[in-house]
């Protein structure tokens, strides 16, 4: 044998394993897709319940934050109460008769019965 021929022979192997080993490579079976698309959708679950997580924590926060402001709105309507009715009484005790009160609506006097005041 020549060396040409060894040499065509050895470029012929090598070609052979490197077809072999990208064809390999190449190749994906099903349990890889499946696996891969697992791996994609369970990312995208895990981004959405993140994004979610955060959205309802703001809402707490705001619910919070609005659950504070009316219990100081409940306080300060109470507080006023309080004193509307200590300036009447203080009024008919000085003998005079305090303007006539204007009409309520429904809403509102709903709202003061809730608050017992």
């Amino acid at each position: 044998m020549t060396v040409d021929t060894w040499i065509q022979a050895g470029m012929a192997v090598v070609a052979a394993v490197g077809g072999v080993v990208s064809a390999r490579s190449a190749r994906r079976t099903k349990r890889q897709e499946r696996r891969d698309d697992f791996t994609a959708v369970t990312e995208q679950q895990g981004k959405a319940i993140e994004r979610l997580e955060k959205r309802v924590q703001r809402q707490e926060t705001e619910a919070d934050k609005q659950r504070e402001r009316i219990a100081e709105q409940d306080e300060a309507i109470g507080w006023l109460l309080f004193r509307l009715r200590s300036l009447v009484s203080h009024i008919k005790k000085a003998g005079m008769e305090p303007p006539p009160a204007e009409p309520m609506s429904e809403r509102a006097a709903r709202y003061l019965r809730h608050l017992d005041v």
